[in-house]
């Protein structure tokens, strides 16, 4: 029941779980029928991987949302669209190593050894699983300042999936080697979602707010005769 009345109190988090699950059976559904291309586990991984990567920065974008349109609602999001991000990146992780590899580990490591975007790929879902494993209340009051400190490594993780990302497209941010367009603009939404968690930036769009607020009432409020 608790869960229903949740639900019903904010139904962005239906879309949440509705957007989450339908991508996943969306892609199963291709795959088993055969309409991924040529190479449908190529395809299929780097769809899982975009997948992470978009929930991975809606996640992020809650709590600048709330401060620049006061939307408290998009708040109570942030875990669950975590967990889906962590989900997300571990299917691209295990369609990688298995129905690519196999999970022949000798095989695998020859091949991935010197590929440095696997190593960025992997070094994030490193600081996903503990994040992923924490993100429940309990854990929250038991870890104390802790938790907070933990959970801040979520941009370093974006940092690594960034470069990943471009990295796979066989260029870098910065460069115009491999078709880099996408992560380039991933890479541009992180750092303006890591601008607006700079204190300073805070408080101006916070103070600026109270002002368009304040106008707001002004406007709408009825004249006197």
């Amino acid at each position: 029941m608790k869960f229903v009345d949740g639900l019903k109190k904010n139904p962005l988090s239906v879309l949440v779980h509705i957007a989450a699950w339908g991508l996943l059976a969306w892609q199963a559904g291709a795959y088993f029928s055969n309409n991924l291309g040529v190479n449908p586990v190529q395809a299929l991984t780097q769809h899982l991987g975009k997948y992470a990567l978009i929930f991975l920065v809606l996640s992020l974008a809650c709590t600048p949302v709330n401060l620049v349109f006061g939307l408290r609602q998009v708040l109570s999001l942030r875990r669950s669209l975590g967990l889906y991000t962590f989900m997300f990146a571990s299917l691209h992780f295990l369609t990688f190593i298995g129905l690519d590899y196999a999970f022949n580990v000798q095989f695998l490591w020859q091949d991935v050894a010197n590929k440095r975007y696997i190593w960025m790929g992997a070094g994030a879902l490193l600081i996903l699983t503990p994040m992923a494993v924490t993100s429940f209340k309990w854990w929250m009051k038991r870890m104390g300042k802790n938790w907070k400190r933990l959970h801040r490594l979520v941009y370093l993780a974006g940092v690594l999936v960034i470069v990943h990302y471009a990295w796979a497209k066989k260029g870098d941010l910065f460069s115009l080697q491999g078709d880099v367009r996408q992560p380039f603009v991933f890479g541009v939404l992180l750092l303006l979602l890591l601008a607006l968690r700079l204190p300073v930036v805070r408080t101006t769009v916070s103070h600026w707010r109270s002002r368009a607020r304040q106008r707001w009432a002004q406007i709408s409020r009825p004249q006197s005769a």
